[in-house]
């Protein structure tokens, strides 16, 4: 749980960089203070709903893109698992491709 929590607030903090904010004034606007939301970049802490609901619409961003952080991991069994539910949702089509991708990648 812990490397979720960090590799969550890692998200928010790119996220908020991506759009230029400081932690002030992404903070001032969420409506919490600098200090949480640094321990909530830190993965420290964890935003309840309401304040997950708020980031978002400052960042501008779909609660979803918070959670785009797998591609973070070191972890060979997270990332089999990641790419076991991508080939899952893949249609045939889909499938044929990311067996050619997979292919030319690792030529």
């Amino acid at each position: 749980m812990k490397e979720i929590m960090t590799l969550f607030g890692m998200r928010i903090k790119e996220l908020r960089k991506n759009k230029g904010l400081s932690q002030e004034e992404v903070a001032e606007k969420v409506n919490i203070s600098s200090k949480y939301l640094s321990r909530i970049e830190m993965g420290q802490h964890f935003p309840s709903i309401d304040t997950l609901v708020n980031l978002a619409d400052v960042l501008k961003v779909e609660l979803k893109d918070f959670f785009e952080f797998a591609h973070e991991t070191d972890d060979p069994k997270e990332l089999k698992r990641i790419m076991d539910g991508i080939l899952q949702e893949a249609d045939r089509d889909k499938l044929k491709l990311l067996v050619k991708v997979a292919r030319a990648m690792v030529r």
